[in-house]
């Protein structure tokens, strides 16, 4: 096998959570157009309709299905239904994330909601699907973490500017990258990998004071845009990284490294 064909992705099925999200559409991407089977999950499946009728036209292999991470129930109903479908799972990325925090200022009730789905509904999807890859001794599993869990705020960013400090986003991207250790040496023995991409700042039309300080503050001068993910997801989805487990990969054009 060739390197450029252990990125082939034909005959392979993945999720991924939170599929709506301005990360979660050029994950699908990747895995789709490297010839995946992608079942894209959101609370909310009306959401997800104009980026299905959009990725049909482009003769992409996506389905939809409806999941509430919070709930060991609908998780596992996605597994039985995944499964009855398509007979098995290959590739899992957990990209799904609540924020209902907006600063130190919110309620602790807010807390305990965001972590139902970030730190909880991880576990609890992570162990379903990972069980399934145990069983059938192949898979891979992507957490979507974020320079924010490597990284404390760089305030300086946001001088002027209407912006919180989310205390439960740190604490849940900090937690996935020591959690992804776990299941990279729990379920390493019977060859399903677990990895995080770390992303940096997406760009999505902020405030121009905020762009140009953040550009700054990076190695390439710029923000990410849709298509920065999909090389490095595609490398620990596929068989070109068949011996990377375990890692915290960030892609944030050299944000973490000044």
């Amino acid at each position: 096998m060739s390197v450029l064909d252990s990125f082939d992705l034909k005959n392979r099925v993945a999720i991924v959570t939170g599929g709506a999200g301005l990360f979660g559409r050029q994950i699908v991407e990747a895995l789709a157009e490297a010839g995946a089977t992608v079942i894209v999950t959101s609370r909310n499946v009306e959401s997800l309709q104009p980026h299905i009728r959009d990725w049909t036209k482009r003769q992409l292999n996506v389905y939809p299905e409806s999941l509430d991470q919070s709930q060991e129930s609908s998780i596992l109903a996605l597994r039985d239904r995944v499964l009855q479908q398509h007979n098995q799972l290959d590739i899992l990325v957990n990209n799904a994330v609540m924020r209902p925090m907006k600063d130190w200022t919110d309620t602790p009730d807010q807390f305990s909601q965001s972590m139902a789905v970030n730190a909880t509904g991880l576990f609890m999807i992570t162990r379903a699907f990972g069980e399934h890859m145990t069983q059938r001794k192949t898979g891979s599993i992507i957490n979507i973490g974020s320079i924010q869990g490597m990284v404390g705020p760089d305030y300086t960013l946001y001088e002027g500017l209407n912006w919180g400090s989310p205390p439960d986003y740190f604490f849940h991207k900090g937690g996935m990258i020591n959690f992804t250790h776990y299941v990279a040496a729990r379920l390493g023995p019977h060859n399903v990998r677990c990895n995080t991409i770390s992303p940096g700042g997406f760009f999505n039309d902020q405030d121009s004071r905020f762009v140009e300080r953040y550009n700054q503050r990076t190695s390439l001068k710029r923000m990410a845009n849709q298509t920065d993910l999909k090389g490095a997801i595609l490398f620990l989805a596929s068989d070109a990284s068949q011996y990377v487990t375990g890692i915290n990969l960030p892609v944030d054009g050299g944000y973490t490294s000044l």
